[in-house]
């Protein structure tokens, strides 16, 4: 749904009366917002959402999403984008764009509703209600569910969102039986685990593909991902990555689950018969997500996942790296798979990109014998424990 173009300083004046105190009104003072979508402020969304009147549809419309992202495996969230062009429509769900047409008072229209009220109200345009939307309907804003497997089918929800700064507790918003809006003193994970919480936040893993995505375009990935080859003469080695876990969430709460990023650099089928035949191999990159989701911290996930597909012999190492990502510029981490020939080592330069924010959770070289020692068995990489296996 398209409504408009991005506004300025006068339209965000308008809005001003969401950001209010307990008891909230509308006689918060003006103030500019610069003009890209980036800079609809978080709270204010989140007190557009709490001054809706939320029932059971709009719920079972956030859970459907939730639900969706999650079974694709992102978190559990709803994205503006998907609210207003495809309601009900997870994270990795093809978008259909007469979803609306299953629920009667679809979230997108009542929101609607609320800002072209508001507007109105403050002596604002028709235009500048659909700019407003607009921007917020295009930018990478979102609902997040926690835990939202737990609703019990009626409880409506307390609203918060991300604070930034790594915090653990926040304010929210609650919708009263009277229409008013109150605040509620301290949202944390524990609230959010005994009772609905809505975080608005901003998404960050949209544009990868999880396991379940790769797995659902390749049916390859259902075994594990990419096929086998036997060559003549010799019985192929495969390392998989059976089963990832996480120890602890490393981000605050309002973010959501961690995005970990599994990296491999390694020499396929490295079976070098001479010096010049060195000359004809190339390294080659894995790079796949694993979100943990907060409730899957400390559980062992089941990802059988092929990281090299054929280990031979002659392979002595290879580059290893897990991160969280945390964003940044895009660089790179230079390392070198070992490959073996006539006793002597050689080195394969690879560059595995990550981001200058990310968390390191390790990185180093992996090498045959380590694996053969602890194959099949849990070891230790930071903050995670895997189960490698050489089958």
């Amino acid at each position: 749904m398209k409504y408009g173009i991005v506004i300025g300083g006068t339209v965000c004046a308008l809005l001003a009366g969401l950001m209010a105190c307990e008891p909230l009104d509308d006689d918060r003072e003006t103030h500019v917002v610069s003009q890209d979508n980036s800079f609809i402020t978080l709270e204010e969304v989140a007190q557009l959402l709490s001054s809706v009147p939320l029932g059971t549809a709009q719920m079972e419309e956030v859970m459907d999403a939730a639900s969706s992202s999650a079974e694709n495996g992102y978190d559990e969230e709803y994205r503006m984008q998907d609210l207003f062009s495809a309601p009900g429509t997870g994270v990795g769900s093809e978008a259909d764009t007469k979803a609306g047409e299953r629920y009667p008072a679809p979230l997108r229209d009542l929101l609607s509703q609320a800002v072209q009220k508001r507007f109105a109200t403050k002596a604002g345009t028709e235009e500048d209600a659909l700019a407003w939307l607009d921007s917020l309907s295009s930018s990478d804003v979102q609902i997040y569910w926690p835990y939202s497997e737990e609703w019990d089918g009626e409880t409506l929800p307390i609203i918060t969102f991300d604070p930034g700064d790594a915090a653990e507790e926040n304010i929210g918003y609650q919708l009263q039986a009277d229409g008013s809006m109150t605040e509620v003193k301290k949202v944390d994970e524990t609230m959010a685990r005994e009772r609905p919480v809505w975080v608005v936040n901003r998404n960050a893993d949209a544009q990868h593909k999880t396991l379940e995505m790769m797995r659902r375009e390749d049916p390859s990935w259902g075994q594990g991902g990419g096929g086998l080859v036997v060559k003549s003469g010799e019985e192929p080695q495969t390392l998989i990555l059976r089963s990832f876990k996480a120890k602890r969430q490393l981000d605050s709460w309002f973010c959501g689950g961690a995005e970990y990023f599994v990296k491999v650099g390694s020499v396929e089928d490295f079976h070098a018969a001479t010096e010049a035949e060195l000359r004809l191999y190339e390294p080659s990159i894995t790079d796949f997500m694993v979100v943990v989701r907060r409730k899957d911290a400390g559980k062992d996930l089941d990802l059988n996942t092929v990281l090299v597909s054929e280990w031979t012999d002659q392979l002595t190492s290879c580059a290893f790296m897990i991160v969280e990502d945390d964003g940044g510029t895009r660089t790179t981490w230079k390392c070198t798979a070992q490959g073996k020939y006539n006793s002597k080592l050689y080195g394969f330069d690879l560059e595995i990109p990550l981001n200058s924010r990310d968390d390191i959770v390790w990185r180093g070289s992996l090498t045959h014998a380590y694996i053969e020692k602890f194959n099949g068995r849990t070891a230790s990489f930071g903050d995670v424990d895997l189960i490698l296996e050489l089958i």
